[in-house]
């Protein structure tokens, strides 16, 4: 979700603008997943990376991210949506934590989509986590194989992606679910985050339609 800081910038506001106008895309693009019938939406909200950025902006994002959970669980539970969060969340602070494991368990049994939130999340972090599990289970190296890693991810029950959206002209994947993207199909848009909207999004998965996937070279149906 790239192009919040370039949003506010545009604007004469301070980063923290930009952002909150980026929670409200969130709401739009969840909602208009569910319109168009997409079980899964992941959102990169804060990378293992972002704590490097000046104190005062991840201060603000962490009360952000506190102040909406709080404020549109209601709606989102109520409209039958899951939440799951993917990440370092023992790193998080306390309240947040607590906020975090409520959403999880009290949406747990919905089935009208699922909201995948990236926090303090890092695609090689998740790797080094899905290791460590790994060898607390003390299996032998003979008995390792994808499978395996790949149940030992944060959530190995969601599917994997197969529509990777970048904002903001970005086209790199910024260490985001690099396992579980092998095959997803990218598509680079130049808006800025925070004006992306029903359109945009109806956009992007029109372009993943009209694609013919490749799964190591075999073709697929087209549209996945």
């Amino acid at each position: 979700m790239d192009g919040n800081g370039r949003w506010a910038r545009g604007r004469g506001r301070p980063h923290s603008y930009g952002h909150r106008a980026g929670v409200r895309a969130i709401k739009r693009v969840m909602y208009g997943c569910e319109e168009l019938g997409v079980e899964v939406l992941s959102v990169y909200a804060f990378s293992t990376e972002n704590w490097s950025r000046p104190r005062t902006e991840v201060r603000a994002l962490m009360r952000l991210f506190h102040e909406t959970l709080q404020r549109e669980f209601a709606e989102i539970d109520a409209r039958g949506i899951r939440i799951v969060v993917s990440g370092r969340t023992e790193e998080l602070s306390l309240a947040m934590r607590r906020s975090i494991d409520s959403a999880q368990e009290r949406t747990a049994g919905n089935k009208n989509g699922v909201l995948n939130v990236c926090l303090n999340y890092g695609g090689r972090a998740e790797l080094v986590d899905a290791v460590r599990r790994i060898r607390t289970e003390g299996l032998a190296a003979s008995q390792i194989d994808e499978d395996t890693i790949a149940c030992h991810l944060y959530h190995p029950q969601l599917p994997e992606p197969d529509l990777i959206v970048r904002t903001a002209g970005e086209s790199r994947m910024s260490n985001f679910l690099l396992w579980q993207s092998a095959y997803a199909e990218l598509c680079v848009v130049d808006t800025l985050w925070p004006d992306f909207d029903l359109p945009d999004l109806k956009a992007a998965i029109a372009e993943f339609q009209s694609r013919t996937r490749r799964f190591g070279g075999r073709p697929a149906a087209e549209g996945g």
